[in-house]
């Protein structure tokens, strides 16, 4: 990875770091709201209608597992593909790669479900991979949870092992 061709990155695109891991930036967020009412009993405030963000992964780092309240579309942009882990609401697991060779399996684009756990992690050593993330309703960091690693393994026993690898603590 050109170290440097990632800081123009960050530096170009105003990324900064996020909690779950690599870098981001908020790049659109509707004018439109949707009322907490008609959201449904999970959401406490209103949400915008969409949101989407920039998402940077350097290969020396991961997205912990971690779930939000809405659907997230992800978008292949550049650099390595991506392989992202998801978790249902029952322990289903399944993986998929990220990226813009289909003939190999890739997907330019990709849904996480709403609830679903998910985690994200380089393919390739020495890269990167910059990717947009959308959601619907607009995402708020209170429909973010970023689980211990022993909250999450205790929950989803069978899969200790990438678990333990995909999580901050």
């Amino acid at each position: 990875m050109n170290q440097k061709h990632v800081k123009n990155l960050i530096d170009k695109l105003k990324l900064t770091p996020h909690p779950e891991g690599g870098y981001f930036r908020e790049t659109y967020r509707s004018s439109g709201i949707i009322s907490p009412e008609n959201l449904g009993k999970s959401f406490g405030s209103e949400r915008n209608f969409s949101t989407c963000i920039y998402f940077l992964l350097p290969s020396d780092s991961f997205s912990a597992f971690h779930r939000i309240k809405q659907d997230e579309i992800w978008h292949f942009y550049q650099g390595s593909p991506i392989r992202l882990h998801t978790i249902s609401k029952q322990g289903t697991y399944e993986s998929f790669l990220i990226g813009n060779n289909i003939m190999a399996g890739e997907r330019p684009q990709l849904i996480v479900p709403a609830g679903y756990w998910f985690a994200a992690e380089m393919i390739e050593l020495n890269n990167f991979t910059l990717v947009g993330c959308t959601v619907s309703p607009g995402f708020s960091f209170e429909d973010f949870e970023l689980p211990g690693r022993d909250e999450l393994i205790t929950k989803f026993p069978q899969h200790h092992e990438l678990i333990s690898r995909l999580t901050h603590h």
